[in-house]
């Protein structure tokens, strides 16, 4: 692997660190209050091509590497882990399923629309009863004619209501029983198709989190991806790629509560000099400072893997969990490093703080990708 950043690499992470520090930065704590989804950004970003970031330039996309997007999302997390989470939904998630599996039809009736995010994506999998344990969803899809009927609700889904075109996987055999679901995209005007609740979240506010629910939608086979059948193990590649970026993700966190938690120690003293001087606080950082780029280093590993079409599922999962786990760590000293200050919403750890659990629970908690890097551990030996 070569550690150095490519010149265009680099160029894309400070065009992603500008616009964020420009147009999103001023607003964070006004959007986090009021959990106001910024819709508008993402279509400034879909100009800039970061949400089409992998979408070969064939299909209007940016067709950019796994590198570059774990940059963008990077510098923009760095800023607000909220926007960056809508940033890896729309890219990893339906965008990625239907660039990875769709038909030539499929692709280029959605991917150039999607990469400039004139249409804003969805995906759908998990369910109120049903989490991990995929296998046993009660969202069906049964065919007629040459149609599909869908019924049941998804919940936790991130542009539930705002999305335009949603993926989502149904269940289409026996509880329980193997290949027994199939993907399906949605249209956001199909009859039947509508958002419920959204959800009042700790963290995360300013991206939207709500249910799709599906009363006798009606959807041609024509918007069948793949397979019937096939949607599980469609799932789980999309999910292996979208866990680089969930790592991504948790590493913006962890380093803007790094980089904020620096400067305080700097400029915060105490008997008459900075607390930084002093070891409980400097002791913190060289800890989040070395456990940051351990993390780095395990989703470039996964990246190289990703980029050069080979197995990644046990480097991804050791990415997302190493790295979402150290980002509830470094947000964690950092409040601790801030003291009292850093339970005020004057200053910026605790949104770090709040945000930063997400990230070991969304695509997998944390307990999840170690079944998952186990499992590979066992099988490779």
């Amino acid at each position: 692997m070569n550690f150095q950043q490519s010149e265009l690499t680099q160029l894309v992470a400070k065009s992603a660190k500008d616009f964020a520090d420009k147009y999103i930065k001023p607003h964070v704590m006004e959007w986090d209050e009021t959990q106001e989804f910024p819709l508008h950004i993402f279509k400034e970003l879909g100009k800039l091509g970061m949400m089409g970031v992998l979408v070969p330039e064939a299909y209007g996309g940016a067709g950019l590497s796994y590198y570059e997007y774990n940059v963008i999302i990077q510098e923009i997390s760095r800023v607000c882990g909220a926007v960056g989470l809508s940033v890896a939904a729309h890219n990893s998630l339906c965008t990625g399923h239907i660039l990875a599996f769709g038909n030539e039809i499929q692709k280029q009736k959605y991917l150039p629309k999607l990469a400039i995010c004139e249409w804003l994506g969805t995906w759908g999998l998990t369910e109120p009863t049903t989490g991990s344990d995929a296998g046993n969803m009660k969202t069906t899809a049964v065919k007629d004619g040459n149609d599909w009927i869908i019924n049941g609700t998804k919940c936790w889904i991130t542009h539930g209501k705002s999305g335009d075109v949603a993926v989502v996987i149904c269940r289409t055999g026996d509880p329980r029983t193997k290949v027994n679901s199939t993907a399906f995209i949605v249209d956001r005007a199909t009859q039947g198709f509508s958002a419920g609740k959204k959800e009042n979240k700790l963290g995360m506010r300013a991206s939207e989190t709500t249910e799709m629910i599906f009363d006798n939608c009606r959807i041609p086979d024509a918007n069948r991806i793949g397979e019937v059948g096939a949607g599980f193990k469609q799932s789980m590649k999309v999910l292996d790629g979208g866990r680089i970026s969930i790592a991504a993700l948790s590493i913006g966190i962890a380093k803007g509560a790094y980089d904020a938690a620096v400067q305080y120690a700097k400029e915060r003293h105490q008997f008459d000099q900075p607390i930084g001087n002093f070891q409980g606080v400097s002791f913190k950082l060289a800890d989040i400072a070395t456990e940051i780029a351990a993390s780095e280093l395990l989703i470039h590993q996964a990246c190289d893997l990703k980029i050069k079409g080979l197995s990644m599922t046990k480097e991804a999962a050791m990415a997302k969990y190493y790295a979402s786990e150290i980002a509830v760590k470094a947000s964690t000293e950092a409040v601790q490093i801030f003291g009292g200050n850093g339970y005020s919403k004057e200053f910026p750890v605790e949104k770090f703080y709040r945000d930063s659990k997400l990230c070991t629970i969304g695509e997998g908690t944390s307990e999840v990708q170690k079944l998952v890097i186990s499992r590979e551990v066992l099988r490779d030996e």
